[in-house]
């Protein structure tokens, strides 16, 4: 369960809508999502990056991914962005 990776990318994204945008777009680099998330949001987004070839990294905690992404709220999906 790796949020040190969250902790240093340099530009994230965060939460359902916004990493479902970002993968369809082709900007991201990684997703990580949430175990304790509402699995009917999380599927979409796991769906959705199958299709696109982006690596899905489960994290345990809503909670803790949200520390990590640096705001007070939990997160069910983050995403780290390719860098330019």
């Amino acid at each position: 369960m790796s949020y040190e990776k969250v902790e240093r990318a340099k530009e994230l994204t965060i939460g359902i809508k916004q990493t479902m945008k970002a993968v369809e777009a082709g900007l991201v680099e990684e997703v990580y999502l949430s175990e304790d998330a509402d699995k009917r949001l999380t599927e979409k987004v796991q769906r959705l990056c199958e299709e696109k070839g982006v690596p899905v990294v489960y994290v345990d905690s809503m909670r803790r991914l949200g520390k990590a992404c640096g705001i007070d709220v939990g997160a069910a999906a983050a995403a780290i962005k390719k860098t330019v």
